[in-house]
């Protein structure tokens, strides 16, 4: 699977593009801020219906332009291509079509083209909140696992009510236990299948994730992703009914799984406080190349990887290298961007890998 072209539309900074590329290795150069980086956004669109970096739809219309449009045409390798589109009006309901047919719901077309993206903000994951690391969990599995991802919608589609309700009761000082039992028992189920599809998804990914760390690192250090629940050692009803005078004190749901997250170690120690820059860059690219890696074997064939900006402080030789590696035929289609064209050519000259080079210059990409 492969996305063969791309056609934008007053997406972000582009009037106007339309661009064909190769099936292996596409790199995207040009100066800091010229839209290397939207183009990448463009193509996360598709499989994942939404921006990466901007979720406030309306906000990526061009300035000035009523609506952006996103086009692309997906090849599946021998079996027929799909049309996938995207339209987004000012102040409407988005479109997302694949072969002209809308979706009723944009979840069903997650999964469908995936895709691993791997970008400078990646650090988040290690930096901040608990919020962020179950995002990122809950992205990954949704891309090969539909049924999560309708438990998904339906845990938080009641916690949402649940809390509604914990904070009218606070506000009307009344407690009704029968009308919070209804929002415990709807719960209860779906949290139960997350919390096994979560643990059973670490125990896969953590062998996978521990041999491209010390690929990218060429370090030995032992390297650890650690899950952490609420539901470890009981389950949902019993947890909600043992804290409920604390969530009715603070007016939320205080446990569940909702509040899981995910424990990142470098020689036992978190990485967050005692990794290096170094490490930390290497922790999170790690992450997401056996994101690919883990997806690729359930899904049976390769998502597609886009790599933001990744070859800074890295030296050539780790550049070259990680070119080797995507440019085999363990990846698929790769999209790179890079503000140094030189370094590009330079590691083309000597890797016999299909690629093609554009130049963005201001909101217009032109083949190299």
């Amino acid at each position: 699977m492969y996305l063969r072209k791309l056609k934008l539309i007053n997406f972000k900074n582009y009037p106007d593009a339309s661009l064909v590329f190769s099936e292996k290795i596409n790199c995207f150069t040009g100066l800091n801020g010229v839209g290397k980086t939207n183009l990448l956004d463009a193509i996360h669109y598709l499989s994942f219906t939404k921006s990466y970096f901007n979720l406030v739809d309306n906000q990526n219309i061009r300035h000035e332009e009523e609506f952006f449009a996103i086009h692309g045409q997906f090849e599946r390798n021998g079996n027929g291509s799909d049309e996938v589109s995207c339209i987004q009006r000012r102040n409407q309901k988005k479109q997302f079509k694949i072969n002209s047919k809308e979706y009723d719901r944009l979840a069903d077309h997650i999964g469908e083209f995936p895709l691993v993206m791997v970008s400078p903000y990646d650090r988040d994951l290690i930096n901040e909140g608990s919020e962020l690391r179950r995002k990122y969990l809950d992205s990954v599995i949704s891309q090969f696992d539909r049924l999560y991802l309708d438990d998904l919608i339906t845990y938080n589609k009641s916690l949402a009510q649940r809390n509604a309700l914990l904070k009218n009761f606070a506000e009307n000082r009344y407690f009704d236990n029968a009308s919070l039992e209804i929002w415990d028992e709807q719960m209860s189920a779906p949290a139960s299948r997350i919390f096994a599809c979560r643990r059973v998804f670490i125990d896969g990914f953590v062998p996978v994730f521990r041999k491209y760390f010390e690929f990218i690192s060429n370090g030995k250090d032992l390297v650890d992703i650690t899950y952490h629940s609420d539901l470890k050692n009981t389950g949902l009803r019993e947890l909600l009914t043992a804290n409920q005078q604390r969530d009715l004190t603070v007016r939320y749901t205080t446990t569940g799984v909702h509040k899981d997250d995910l424990e990142f170690t470098i020689g036992g120690y978190p990485v967050k406080k005692f990794g290096s820059q170094g490490q930390q860059k290497s922790f999170v690219l790690a992450i997401k190349l056996a994101q690919f890696d883990y997806t690729q074997g359930i899904k049976g064939f390769k998502p597609i990887l886009l790599l933001d900006d990744i070859f800074d402080k890295l030296d050539s030789e780790r550049v070259s290298q990680l070119i080797n590696l995507v440019g085999d035929n363990s990846f698929g289609q790769v999209f790179i961007t890079d503000t140094q064209p030189e370094r590009v050519n330079k590691i083309f000259e000597s890797a016999s890998i299909d690629h093609r080079i554009f130049e963005v210059k201001q909101g217009v990409v032109s083949p190299i």
